[in-house]
């Protein structure tokens, strides 16, 4: 199966880029949503296959686990959009160049995750005490993502741009396709290059809340193994298809409101899942012994209750909707709007 899954992210991938997007355009949302479309189709199609190969090792629980996986990324990723807004609109990189630089952004986003998941589940495997890590990690990140405001960052003044701008030779003012350029004879690296690490530093960052939680809902309770190719594939499929539904959403992703709610909720419910996979050790308070004894959630009742929090965020949100702010409305059209002319073509574009 790891064959099928590589085969299909090849085709689709390259016929995305070196077909339908050979020549530089904005997305238009019509077209975000037939991707988006698309990549929904494979995953469900997927998943639907994994329930299918019951004599191959899979069948409905491992499928199950794939698309309880799945939602989780997806959810826990979308906040990712309104980060890339932000990211193109401060380094003012037009809507036409955005694709690319989500593509490869995407394409390096698959090999971090890869590093991420093998080295999460060999640390769970070598030693089953990371669970309460992981899960404490997880409830963390609710409680801080709870908590913290919702001021806009500004990715153009932070450490990432300022110790590029040392350390590589940048031409902060071009705008082009490419993410190096040569002029007098000596190359430079452009803000599409910039744009590119802010991405990738961006993914890390969250992947540092998903990565545990889709290993919690693919772990066996029982035996406590976690299957690779179900929270990588899940973790994959999740990210590609959001990286085509940004540029129909993050202009509008400020208006529901209650989304940061319901992702902190999931997370404390996953954390909390994931330790009592282990159970509580016994311990005493006021000469009261207390004993947790290790706790097996089926996997129907976990993806029911995450994508339950979901939809009645998106309910409330929609029935007790805020005036979205203007600067958040025009994100995507700010990036092009803001750019700066575009210089003469280089020499040699990179």
């Amino acid at each position: 199966m790891w064959i099928v899954f590589g085969a299909i992210i090849a085709v689709v991938l390259a016929l995305d880029l070196f077909v339908l997007h050979k020549d530089p355009h904005a997305v238009k949302i019509r077209e975000a949503l037939i991707w988006s479309g698309i990549w929904v189709t494979l995953s469900l199609a997927f998943g639907g296959a994994l329930a299918l190969l019951g004599d191959h090792g899979f069948g409905p629980d491992l499928a199950l686990r794939f698309v309880a996986g799945y939602v989780i990324e997806w959810a826990l990723s979308v906040d990712n959009l309104f980060v890339f807004a932000v990211i193109f609109a401060a380094l003012k990189i037009p809507r036409e160049y955005q694709h690319k630089l989500l593509f490869w952004g995407v394409f390096g986003a698959l090999i971090l995750r890869a590093v991420f998941i093998f080295a999460g589940i060999t640390l769970i495997e070598t030693f089953d005490w990371m669970l309460y890590i992981f899960g404490a990690i997880l409830i963390f990140s609710a409680l801080k993502m709870l908590f913290s405001n919702e001021e806009e960052s500004a990715p153009e003044k932070g450490i990432v741009v300022r110790l590029a701008s040392k350390l590589l030779p940048l031409r902060p003012l071009n705008v082009g396709p490419n993410f190096t350029v040569r002029e007098d004879g000596k190359r430079y690296f452009t803000m599409l290059f910039i744009g590119l690490i802010l991405v990738e530093v961006t993914d890390v960052i969250f992947a540092l809340d998903s990565v545990p939680a889709v290993i919690s809902v693919a772990m066996d309770p029982e035996t406590r193994e976690v299957d690779t190719f179900i929270v990588y594939t899940s973790n994959a499929f999740a990210i590609l298809g959001l990286r085509s539904l940004y540029f129909a959403l993050a202009g509008i992703m400020a208006a529901f409101r209650f989304l940061k709610y319901g992702l902190s909720i999931i997370l404390i419910f996953v954390g909390v899942k994931m330790i009592l996979t282990m159970g509580v050790p016994e311990f005493s308070v006021g000469g009261t012994t207390i004993h947790v004894p290790p706790f097996h959630m089926p996997i129907a009742v976990s993806l029911s209750v995450i994508g339950g929090v979901l939809a009645l965020c998106v309910v409330l949100s929609l029935a007790i909707p805020r005036k979205v702010e203007k600067q958040e409305e025009k994100l995507l059209e700010g990036s092009a709007d803001k750019a700066e002319p575009k210089p003469p073509e280089p020499e040699d574009a990179g």
